[in-house]
């Protein structure tokens, strides 16, 4: 997508705002329901995933299998755009301060502290997305915007509620964009070698 997108000549940052989004959306088309019926067996533990999958379905249709979509895609188009515009901006910048390509391992630590950067910005959109993932019934998060959802966690807990979880958000993605981004890297310099 991203070479394809550089054949229009835009400046490279919309490149990977536009590549990063796109495939963002078409992730988050297979991603979301299962993303669902995670989050509710985390909360049953004794319930079978085909069975929340059945019973989500069966009470909600196809629109509770997309409970959160909005919020998700909403949480991972700007994660993507920001994590991948860093990590570029991170290699770049470090390749021109040491005069030379950066290496592997040089990619994935940037690929970190993109993925932590993004992690952080994002973080209330996550916490949000999973409320209303997990919401029942007639919650007035259901009924509600993300924006508005975020301002009621937020007057409601502070900054605690809306950055809930964000030690294990940093260090999960942190250490998966290290490893994807570094591999991903390693592996671009192993095949193009050998073309």
């Amino acid at each position: 997508m991203k070479a394809f997108l550089l054949t229009w000549q835009f400046p490279y940052y919309v490149n990977y705002i536009l590549a990063s989004s796109i495939g963002g959306v078409a992730a988050c088309l297979i991603r979301v329901p299962f993303e669902v019926v995670k989050q509710r067996a985390q909360t049953s533990p004794d319930a079978s995933i085909v069975g929340l999958f059945r019973q989500t379905y069966a009470a909600e249709g196809i629109r509770g299998l997309y409970r959160g979509f909005f919020n998700t895609i909403s949480r991972d188009i700007p994660f993507s755009f920001i994590e991948f515009t860093l990590w570029e901006y991170f290699k770049t910048s470090w390749a021109n301060m040491q005069g030379t390509v950066i290496q592997p391992w040089q990619s994935s630590m940037s690929g970190a502290l993109a993925g932590a950067i993004a992690a952080t910005i994002t973080c209330p959109i996550d916490v949000t997305k999973t409320r209303v993932m997990l919401a029942t019934g007639d919650s007035v998060l259901l009924r509600s915007s993300l924006i508005r959802n975020i301002w009621r966690i937020f007057s409601e807990e502070g900054l605690k509620g809306i950055f809930a979880g964000i030690a294990p958000r940093l260090v999960w993605i942190s250490l998966g964009g290290a490893i994807f981004l570094g591999v991903y890297d390693k592996a671009k310099v192993v095949l193009l070698g050998q073309i």
